[in-house]
């Protein structure tokens, strides 16, 4: 995806008349940032004239409405469970209205921390050490039953440790532990979003993403948060972490997170753009920590810095998406 002088003109001609709908809102937890997602991306499509609406997804009743408007694309800004998980991405195939962003596969697959790191590992992509617990009833068993913590011994990993639901996005529910009086309560803290919880070692290290857009990589992005990780306030708070662009890291070791974020990608099979987290460590080692196939849209958004730097304006960033959505471009 590149933006050559007027090529933004011709994306939009391309688009026309097509009614285009910005899914936003949700009923996970990061339903407040998909708003404010939703709404820069509306704001956006609608000053370029475009047939575009904006529909808050309070949960699946809602979805009806897409056939009501006639939708014939539908932009995703939803983030977290339900609208990140392919999900939402199945009924929109079942309902053949083309929309942004990963299939139903890959959708899913990302979202879920511990199957995407068995991907990762199966394609030779270096991932932290991990242990994902269950506390799912089985069927027809006491669904009320109070989730008991895990004993120590379950857990065969050193210290510290980040403990986090492994469903989740915008680092909700998240703790890093060094000390084992400490896991109890993050335990139960990332089990308050589902019944998996993943752990896994804490790299230490220069926090790096990377955006992967349909036939180009982003520049590396260095994040310097200003509390110990890049947590939810860090990412959605203005002046709660620095983003440095390019990262002030060798050039060999940019060029090679960007071909990481790239193989990644393509492991779960994803498309549209996406957002790779990744650790490089004191050795030059490169974690992939996940991959984000619903980035965020906001003002202090990774994916959208990253495209300016890059040399594509927001207006381009989005009709490129739209574009890849109804003509496979």
């Amino acid at each position: 995806m590149t933006n050559p002088a007027g090529s933004l003109k011709k994306m939009i001609s391309r688009i026309g008349r097509r009614k285009i709908r910005v899914l936003m809102g949700g009923d996970s937890a990061e339903r407040e940032i998909s708003l404010l997602s939703g709404r820069a991306v509306l704001n956006a499509l609608q000053s370029y004239k475009l047939n575009v609406c904006g529909v808050d997804i309070k949960s699946w009743r809602d979805l009806p409405k897409l056939a009501r408007l006639g939708t014939e694309a539908a932009f995703i800004c939803l983030h977290g469970p339900g609208g990140e998980d392919g999900s939402v991405q199945g009924v929109l195939e079942w309902m053949r209205i083309p929309y942004t962003g990963s299939g139903v596969l890959a959708s899913a697959l990302a979202m879920n921390k511990s199957r995407a790191k068995q991907i990762f590992q199966s394609a030779g992509l270096l991932t932290a050490e991990w242990v994902c617990l269950y506390d799912t009833p089985l069927p027809g068993g006491e669904s009320k039953r109070r989730p008991r913590c895990p004993g120590r011994g379950s857990i065969k990993l050193k210290l510290p440790l980040v403990v986090k639901p492994n469903q989740q996005g915008s680092a909700i529910g998240v703790s890093i532990i060094k000390s084992w009086k400490d896991f109890p309560a993050a335990w139960r803290m990332a089990r308050n979003y589902g019944p998996e919880v993943i752990i896994e070692k804490y790299c230490r290290g220069t926090e790096l993403s990377v955006g992967v857009l349909p036939g180009q990589v982003l520049p590396v992005i260095e994040i310097v948060p200003k509390k110990d990780f890049y947590d939810y306030e860090a990412k959605y708070v203005t002046g709660m972490s620095e983003h440095i662009i390019p990262a002030r890291i060798k050039p060999a070791q940019r060029e090679r997170a960007q071909h990481l974020a790239l193989s990644a990608h393509r492991a779960l099979g994803c498309r549209g753009a996406t957002r790779v987290d990744m650790i490089l460590g004191s050795r030059g080692e490169i974690n992939i920590m996940e991959v984000n196939t619903s980035s965020g849209m906001t003002a202090t958004s990774l994916l959208p810095e990253a495209a300016r730097h890059a040399g594509i304006s927001f207006g381009s960033l989005l009709m490129g998406l739209i574009l890849e959505a109804v003509e496979g471009e």
